[in-house]
């Protein structure tokens, strides 16, 4: 139950991250420069959070053997925060986070269909995509209302 809990709070943070970043690109002119500190504020919280649990560190040399593909996911949420940031005020919050989570949806029903990317195995269901269904129509009557 608090791992659903906190799920929901990420989804309320993610919606707050999407005003407080269009109101920094308002404020700065720039969305690229916006973006860009968004992450900075982001990278020092992390690196507090670190120095703070002790997390721990691998040595350089085990860092090299990761393959080059695993470091992609910041450029993943970089194009995500950029693309918040410049389509928000185009399309509105609704019809902006309406289909990101509708893509974010779809991907994870193929990723778990297939385990790709370590992920357990969840075949797709006539319920999974009832409810995929269910969630095109959502984002349809959202951006239509």
């Amino acid at each position: 139950m608090l791992y659903l809990l906190l799920s929901f709070c990420a989804g309320l943070g993610i919606t707050f991250q999407a005003g407080l970043n269009t109101q920094l690109r308002t404020a700065l002119g720039n969305p690229v420069l916006a973006s860009l500190i968004s992450f900075a504020v982001g990278s020092v919280a992390l690196l507090i959070c670190v120095l703070v649990t002790n997390g721990s560190i691998p040595p350089l040399a085990s860092l090299t053997q990761i393959s080059w593909w695993k470091w992609c996911g910041g450029l993943l949420g970089a194009f995500y925060v950029y693309a918040v940031i410049m389509l928000t005020p185009l399309i509105g919050p609704a019809n902006m986070l309406s289909l990101t989570v509708l893509g974010q949806l779809l991907l994870s029903i193929i990723l778990e269909h297939y385990g790709l990317l370590g992920f357990s195995i969840h075949t797709v269901s006539p319920f999974r995509i009832a409810g995929l269904a269910l969630l095109v129509s959502g984002v349809y009557l959202i951006q239509k209302y």
